[in-house]
C-alpha cells in the first residue's frame, strides 16, 4: 500500500482543481535515472487498465504495475515550508538515496 498523508493528499487536491481535468489521476512512478539508479515521478494521466488504483486519504492516484513493486509502503508528504521541497517519498524499499531525495536504489 502506498499512503498520502493529509498534507499531501491537500496538495493533490489543489493541483488536480489548479489542472481542471477530472478525469486525470494523480501517476505516482519510479522510473531509470537520477544520481542513484531510480528516480521518484509525479504527473498527472489518464488510467491505463494496466494501472493499480490508490485511494488514500480521500484522494484517488495510479501506479504502474512495475512502479507498484518498488513503491509498496510508500508514504508521500508534502513540505512547503522554509525549505520547500515540495513532494518527499518515504520509501522503505530504498537501500540508499541521493542528497536531493528523488533517486535511490
Amino acid at each position: 500500500m502506498i499512503t498520502l498523508t493529509p498534507r499531501a493528499a491537500q496538495q493533490v487536491r489543489t493541483m488536480q482543481v489548479e489542472l481542471a481535468a477530472p478525469e486525470k489521476r494523480l501517476r505516482v512512478l519510479v522510473e531509470s535515472g537520477g544520481c542513484s539508479g531510480f528516480q521518484y515521478g509525479m504527473s498527472f494521466d489518464q488510467p491505463k487498465p494496466e494501472d493499480t488504483e490508490i485511494v488514500s486519504e480521500g484522494v484517488a492516484f495510479v501506479v504502474d504495475p512495475t512502479s507498484l513493486a518498488y513503491l509498496q509502503g510508500t508514504l508521500i508528504d508534502f513540505d512547503d515550508g522554509l525549505h520547500g521541497k515540495g513532494f518527499e517519498l518515504k520509501n522503505p524499499n530504498a537501500q540508499s538515496t541521493c542528497g536531493c531525495g528523488k533517486s535511490f536504489n
